[in-house]
């Protein structure tokens, strides 16, 4: 990671207000996990109650923490919980050195805060391959022991950072039985972004009191139509971690039919979704691709993912070229149904291709003018049947080569 990139063009323009969650504090510190002098290492303490959901990376290289956390999900709730994150160093490909390094960090983060090491979380996002310098991160607990405040939201979205532009975060409050009930989350990331859930941290706090189940089930549902439905550069990272935690602060229950509660979260997950595309990598344009008129759903989301990792069409969406020709190439090359002669493609509300050939309505300076928007829909109907599905992406600049070529430096 060389200089620090400038700020996103996309980027929102402040970071938003987020409500305290009780039952939740954090605390923040530069331990110098990689770089000197620059806050690295995130603690979160959530009371005792809380129940933990969480989806992970699928990448059979996925890192010791990741594979930590999987084995905690849906432990005994009564004792509370922490979380501890750091920056700078992935832990990944690091062999058992790297399960030592997290039972050491796990274990250290227990004795400090009383809770089972059953119930200590770990992240790390960073550099692969390297042995992370774990007693860097169990020197500076005593100071994030004592600094934990339920008003460091905001500080710890800027500890998890790497190469992001911008810290990340969302809120929504909805009322149940006359009581509100308050959702805050954070997230980093910015590049190595096509989750199968990216490196992509996300923790997402509430103050509802829920079944670990009920809660589990509502993040892998939400999960598929948020995060699953986002990428920067078609790469999966081996850290990929989205933790919910639910700290029954606000005394409501939330069950499974409270449907607006899940709407909430739904909000809240797709808000920091978007925020991860639009600090995609020497991003400029942030891109939604529709599909309608698929086969099935699944075969619709092919499609998108299709479209949105594309290099060609990112590439000339970078350039503010409407080169509908790619949308036509990558729909073909996806590998779900297709026919030629259904299909049709819209620039906006601008239908450039249909039936097989070129749109008659089609005009190409309008189509160049609307590529110079900084948010850009590309639809696609297959016409086929009434499979559906929206992903998010950005385009592909020379910013992103600047980035990642030396990322390790």
């Amino acid at each position: 990671m060389g200089a620090t990139p400038p700020l996103s063009p996309l980027a929102p323009a402040a970071f938003p207000d987020l409500p305290v969650i009780a039952g939740v504090s954090f605390a923040t510190a530069a331990a110098g996990v990689r770089y000197q002098n620059r806050t690295d290492v995130l603690l979160v303490s959530l009371a005792p109650g809380t129940a933990m959901a969480g989806a992970f990376t699928r990448s059979t290289t996925r890192s010791a923490a990741v594979l930590d956390c999987q084995t905690k999900i849906g432990g005994d709730p009564a004792p509370g919980a922490a979380i501890i994150v750091n920056s700078g160093n992935a832990n990944a490909f690091t062999g058992r050195r790297g399960a030592e390094s997290v039972q050491a960090v796990t274990n250290a983060v227990s004795e400090k805060l009383g809770v089972p090491v059953a119930r200590v979380f770990s992240s790390s996002t960073g550099v692969i391959g390297e042995p992370l310098p774990h007693e860097r991160i169990i020197d500076s607990l005593d100071d994030l022991t004592a600094a934990l405040s339920p008003d460091a939201i905001a500080t710890a979205a800027r500890a998890i950072m790497t190469t992001d532009t911008f810290p990340k975060g969302a809120s929504e409050t909805v009322v149940i039985d006359g009581q509100a009930v308050h959702i805050a989350g954070i997230a980093k990331g910015s590049g190595m972004i096509a989750p199968d859930m990216a490196t992509m941290l996300v923790y997402i706090f509430t103050d509802a009191a829920m079944d670990q189940a009920v809660l589990q089930d509502m993040v892998s549902a939400l999960n598929r139509t948020t995060f699953n439905c986002i990428t920067v550069d078609s790469d999966t990272s081996t850290s990929d971690t989205l933790l919910v935690a639910a700290t029954g602060g606000s005394g409501i229950r939330v069950t499974e039919n409270n449907v607006g509660f899940m709407e909430a979260l739904r909000r809240v997950m797709l808000d920091l979704a978007h925020q991860v595309v639009r600090d995609g990598e020497g991003a400029t344009k942030f891109v939604e691709i529709s599909v309608t008129g698929a086969a099935s759903d699944a075969e619709a989301h092919i499609h998108a993912k299709a479209i949105a990792n594309s290099p060609l069409i990112k590439t000339a969406i970078a350039g503010e070229d409407p080169n509908w020709g790619r949308v036509v190439m990558a729909v073909g090359k996806s590998g779900a149904r297709a026919d030629r002669d259904t299909l049709a493609i819209w620039f906006g509300d601008m239908q450039v291709a249909r039936d097989g050939f070129v749109s008659p309505d089609y005009d190409e300076a309008r189509a160049a003018a609307y590529m110079k928007n900084q948010n850009l829909i590309i639809h696609v109907d297959l016409g086929l049947g009434g499979g559906t599905a929206r992903v998010w992406t950005c385009d592909l600049t020379h910013g992103y080569i600047d980035i990642n070529a030396d990322y390790r430096s």
